[in-house]
């Protein structure tokens, strides 16, 4: 099989904030599945969707979409810092591809990544340089944001062009389900919040450490049932989960992104990487679910999923 497929869900509070110890080893069995389907794939090359959350993505030039041709780890979260091991040939290969549809993308030589594309990388691979990559940027947070079709359509570009290469490619989605963690909002934001997500790029280490530490104290807050928080909702999750498994685009693509917010938190935008990758996946024709995680997981302001998925031939 050219294309295999593999998304889940990441959170900044892992290994900070601590669920049960039941919930915790179920979401370790998710990864080592996994991390075994991959394996026996066997990747030549991944294509990896994933978010930011103001680290690399600012106002002051904000994509809907940036695939990066290089790539730098800001390192937040305890995620590693430094450059991935872009495949530039093969990135530049898959722009022009998708470009030739008619389908907008930005694309960067020094793409700054978060914890959205780093994590999973460090929990699929062990580190962020063992495989090469093409990252690429969904924002998800940065209002306003264009209809949940758009990234569907980035998706099945990305897929075709990938199906070309002549490689083994692993597409991963990452961010979701269901949440709603303190990321500031743009509009109505105090000056100085709002000038930190105009041009908030390269913060001093206290800088970080004081957004990190409120992002962890909200998490605590949360689980103890206190903080003001959107609560998560597992019904949204799995259902959308399940129209991923049977590629149901009509239904998705009829969602408004207020619905987004008003079921499932700010954040749910970052399904629009889970979109993307099940319709890279399916632009190389059916597809079938090999194994699917679920748990809502308060410690972590999170609806976790796992999932992977091949071609069903």
């Amino acid at each position: 099989m050219t294309l295999a497929l593999c998304t889940l869900s990441h959170s900044p509070l892992m290994g900070a904030n601590h669920p049960a110890e039941d919930v915790a080893a179920a979401v370790e069995g998710a990864f080592t599945a996994a991390r075994r389907f991959i394996g026996e794939f066997d990747p030549e090359l991944v294509l990896l969707f994933g978010p930011d959350h103001y680290n690399g993505f600012f106002y002051d030039m904000m994509p809907p979409f940036c695939l990066g041709t290089g790539a730098n780890s800001v390192g937040d979260y305890g995620t590693a810092t430094g450059r991935l091991p872009v495949d530039r040939d093969a990135a530049y290969a898959l722009a022009r591809g998708v470009l030739a549809e008619g389908i907008d993308l930005a694309y960067s030589e020094r793409m700054h990544v978060d914890h959205g594309f780093a994590q999973p990388l460090e929990i699929l691979f062990g580190r962020i340089d063992t495989v090469p990559v093409v990252p690429v940027f969904i924002n998800s947070v940065a209002e306003p944001l264009g209809p949940v079709s758009r990234p569907r359509l980035l998706g099945e570009a990305l897929g075709r062009a990938a199906s070309g290469l002549g490689r083994r490619v692993l597409v991963i989605g990452s961010g979701g389900l269901s949440h709603d963690p303190p990321v500031p909002q743009f509009e109505g934001a105090p000056p100085e919040v709002a000038e930190r997500l105009i041009a908030g790029r390269n913060p001093t280490p206290e800088q970080r450490l004081a957004r990190e530490q409120r992002v962890y104290a909200t998490g605590r807050d949360f689980a103890a049932g206190t903080a003001t928080i959107a609560p998560l909702n597992p019904q949204w999750d799995q259902r959308l989960m399940a129209l991923l498994a049977a590629a149901d685009w009509a239904e998705i693509d009829s969602w408004s992104n207020e619905q987004f917010v008003e079921q499932a938190g700010h954040s749910s935008h970052e399904v629009r990487t889970w979109i993307a990758a099940y319709a890279a996946l399916g632009a190389a024709g059916p597809y079938r679910v090999d194994t699917s995680f679920y748990h809502p997981i308060p410690e972590w302001i999170a609806g976790f999923g796992v999932t992977t998925a091949a071609p069903a031939a």
